[in-house]
């Protein structure tokens, strides 16, 4: 069964790990958020021209720096990962980290990870190709994580020749998936795969929909994950269901704000927000660690007001 709400966090890595970023893990800790997750990315929109770490060895640093804390990506893809090296990183991560990790995992999308390991002869791919490579990716990972002992495969996009990944996971029988989708092929994998659904919600309501509006769309994305569950035969409460602020309509500056404002500008403003997604069937809400003078900018101390009282709160 589904736990009751958890607020969570995603960490940037923008940080050099001695001047600021160890802090900022272990404050995550000391603040009681559930989990501290980061990106998956080789660089990302507007920090793109700024510091920019991996993911893979910040969460290795995050995992020495701390003791209780789960610590994940949000999301990994395929655009620049294969299942075998990813696998390998994977459970030496859930090792040092003492069973702490989770994967968050998509298709993908355009951009930067889409392009950088084009040659110049080579077209972006499609988002039928990143839903292909995607259905291919997932299982095969899965297997990999599952059978230590050597995994043989051959796919279309991808391939594994008696890899071995002793002595597999921590977390048995393997470490968890939360697999971010709206569409029916990545729900599929999500109902089939996951042990967490991710959403950031309607991506097309940000600039020009209503919070009303947002709410509208995530209970429909709901509705469709409970149908594949149903059609892979799993009760959807099996499924933790995350919710990745910061990309519906509540946190878009251009948009008129709410009445208490926006969900980050106060206490009541989050729990406001954080209540109607809980009520939705929400079982984590994850919020970005406030970066000055970025999309990501807030208060600090309203932040940590929020991270140690909203749960309270919110009964």
């Amino acid at each position: 069964m589904t736990s009751p709400l958890r607020l969570s966090t995603v960490i940037l890595p923008v940080h050099r790990w001695n001047e600021r970023g160890r802090a900022l893990w272990q404050r995550a800790e000391e603040l009681g958020f559930h989990a501290a997750y980061t990106y998956d990315h080789l660089a990302w929109r507007t920090f793109r021209d700024g510091p920019w770490f991996g993911a893979v060895p910040t969460l290795t640093a995050a995992a020495a720096a701390t003791d209780r804390l789960r610590l994940g990506t949000l999301v990994t893809s395929p655009n620049f990962r294969h299942p075998v090296t990813l696998a390998k990183e994977l459970i030496t991560l859930d090792d040092i980290s003492g069973g702490r990790i989770t994967l968050g995992i998509g298709a993908g999308g355009n951009g930067f990870d889409a392009t950088t390991l084009l040659r110049s002869d080579e077209e972006p791919w499609t988002p039928r190709e990143r839903a292909d490579r995607f259905g291919e990716f997932v299982p095969l990972l899965d297997r990999l994580l599952r059978e230590p002992a050597g995994t043989t495969y051959e796919g279309r996009f991808y391939s594994a020749s008696e890899a071995r990944n002793v002595p597999g996971c921590v977390q048995r029988p393997r470490l968890p998936f939360a697999v971010a989708a709206t569409g029916p092929r990545g729900l599929k994998l999500a109902a089939q795969y996951g042990q967490a659904w991710v959403t950031t919600g309607d991506p097309k309501l940000y600039e020009t929909g209503t919070p009303e509006q947002s709410v509208e769309a995530v209970a429909g994305q709901l509705t469709k994950l409970g149908k594949a569950c149903a059609e892979a035969g799993r009760d959807t409460a099996e499924l933790d269901k995350i919710l990745l602020t910061g990309f519906t309509p509540e946190f878009n500056p251009a948009v008129s704000a709410p009445r208490q404002g926006r969900p980050l500008d106060s206490l009541d403003a989050f729990v406001d927000f954080a209540g109607r997604h809980a009520e939705l069937g929400f079982t984590e809400i994850v919020v970005h660690w406030p970066v000055a003078d970025s999309v990501f900018a807030a208060d600090q101390e309203v932040f940590e007001r929020i991270a140690t009282e909203s749960l309270a709160q919110l009964g």
